[in-house]
């Protein structure tokens, strides 16, 4: 295993570290980006700026500083806290939310926000009769699924009848989904919108050049206070051994997942760089295609997460930046998590006899690999990495690699016949998300979910439904730990990772921060 992580390493494409350490002792190469211009090397072109098309958190880094939510997430925290609505009350049944909502708010076009404007942005996704419906797809829509209707009693009140109680509606609300949409625009724009972004956000959009860079220019009049600064330029720079060394040259004033191998040289460079890092509830993992063989057998399933060195992975390849997954309720959910659930073992002998067992010795898997993207915590190597580990146990794996937005089509539209793998990350910010969105029969995606590798238990199924009608927390609680247990057994994933989020920026940039649901809020940043 040693000198299959070796090779990984040698055949990935950083710069050498001479190389890099070259960047950082050569002043000449420094450039010195714009005083008024906060510059982010992404590691994506995003999909959409439609906060209800998009799903990727490399989009949504951008979306939360163009729009608002009634709600959003507090600084540093998971925390419910007021945006375009100032206080609400849930009725005792849990079926009516009513909504008391902030006054004199404009949309960055110059119309007011008021309580139809809200309307719009929900009735656009939930009802397909409504004229701007084919503005879409919606994908996460269903977050808001339980709304029956929506009643606006004057223009500062919106309310939301619920046709079942749903626990983490407010917690839904404050993601990307819920962000509130121009309608003015929307009808102006139509399918167009997502490139013509419109909220009522610290920032208003500027300009999206495909391929180099997405614009966003301070909102003057911003009801929580103009930003800091004048201009932030989020540059997609999908190759890690680029994004490095624009950030050692100068180039960009700040980088997201930063790649692992050169976490400590941008510690030690304390006089030019600040890092940061922070837990959130990420999980990456190899989904497996639970529809065709080997892996309709559980006992496969099992196998490979018996025959991989996640342990090797976490600390060889992704150099600490993270820890090892034990199942699809991150362990950043410390009400939720089942402490007796603990990651499977690595034990090739193990794994080597359940493939025995179920008669799968030999076979050819097919694994979908990105080249890069949010959250994806280096999948090349990471890939080549798995790769080795099952052929130690006899599995022959060929790997196919997608660029992000093509891999994103690819495996959105659910795993094919001749499919067994591929790699997925998620970051949310309620246990009930990830397995809701990606572990129910009810979420095929045929069905409009993500659950692209087919996996279905009744009683997962059940209890995720049991947990969004409590609003009661230890209950809520109990019905997590229990899907977590159940789908751990199945192991209709391999679980390897739970990620440590981190960026990084150069000294002249003063209050950034990183969030829990690892998105970025600019507004307070500043830059001398």
């Amino acid at each position: 295993m040693l000198s299959a992580i070796t090779g990984n390493l040698l055949s990935r494409k950083w710069l050498p570290a001479s190389a890099l350490l070259a960047l950082l002792w050569l002043p000449a190469l420094q450039a010195k980006t714009p005083a008024d211009a906060l510059l982010i090397g992404q590691v994506a072109e995003p999909q959409s700026l439609d906060p209800q098309v998009a799903t990727a958190a490399n989009d949504s880094r951008i979306l939360v500083n163009i729009y608002d939510g009634l709600v959003r997430n507090g600084e540093g925290k998971l925390d419910i806290e007021p945006a375009l609505a100032t206080s609400w009350e849930i009725a005792p049944d849990g079926l009516t939310y009513r909504f008391h909502l902030r006054q004199n708010v404009r949309f960055q076009d110059g119309t007011p926000f008021n309580a139809e404007a809200a309307k719009f942005t929900f009735q656009r996704m939930l009802d397909d009769k409504n004229p701007w419906h084919n503005t879409g797809p919606f994908p996460l829509s269903f977050f808001f699924s339980s709304i029956k209707s929506i009643e606006t009693p004057d223009q500062q009140t919106l309310v939301f009848h619920l046709s079942e109680p749903f626990a983490p509606l407010l917690s839904n609300l404050a993601t990307p989904t819920g962000l509130i949409v121009s309608p003015t625009a929307v009808k102006k724009y139509g399918k167009e919108f997502g490139r013509h972004p419109v909220g009522t956000g610290a920032f208003t959009f500027s300009e999206w050049q495909p391929n180099q860079r997405v614009v966003i220019k301070a909102n003057a009049g911003y009801w929580d206070g103009k930003p800091a600064v004048n201009n932030v330029v989020f540059r997609p720079i999908t190759d890690g051994n680029t994004r490095v060394a624009e950030m050692l040259s100068g180039g960009i004033d700040a980088m997201v997942e930063v790649p692992p191998d050169t976490v400590k040289l941008f510690k030690e460079k304390s006089n030019r760089f600040r890092l940061y890092e922070t837990t959130g509830p990420h999980v990456w993992y190899v989904m497996l295609n639970t529809q065709v063989p080997p892996f309709n057998d559980r006992r496969v399933r099992q196998a490979v997460n018996y025959a991989i060195n996640k342990q090797s992975l976490v600390d060889n390849i992704l150099q600490g930046s993270a820890s090892v997954a034990d199942g699809p309720i991150p362990s950043a959910f410390g009400w939720a998590a089942n402490k007796a659930v603990q990651p499977w073992p690595y034990d090739p002998q193990k794994a080597r006899q359940l493939l025995k067992d179920a008669g799968a010795e030999g076979a050819t898997l097919t694994f979908y690999v990105t080249e890069g993207g949010s959250g994806m915590l280096d999948p090349l190597p990471m890939a080549t990495a798995i790769q080795a580990d099952l052929k130690a146990v006899g599995l022959k794996v060929n790997i196919q690699s997608y660029e992000w937005n093509t891999y994103l089509a690819k495996v959105n539209a659910g795993l094919d016949n001749h499919t067994q793998m591929a790699e997925m990350a998620w970051m949310t910010n309620d246990p009930d998300t990830l397995p809701f969105l990606t572990l129910r029969t009810d979420a095929w995606p045929k069905k409009g979910g993500f659950n692209s590798g087919y996996y279905s238990n009744p009683q997962v199924d059940r209890l995720l439904q049991e947990a969004r009608l409590t609003t009661d927390t230890a209950t809520r609680a109990t019905l997590y730990r229990q899907v977590q247990q159940i789908v751990h057994d199945d192991a209709p994933w391999i679980f390897v990772a739970n990620w440590k989020q981190n960026a990084v920026t150069s000294t002249r940039i003063a209050h950034f921060a990183l969030q829990p649901n690892f998105n970025l809020l600019l507004n307070r940043v500043t830059k001398h």
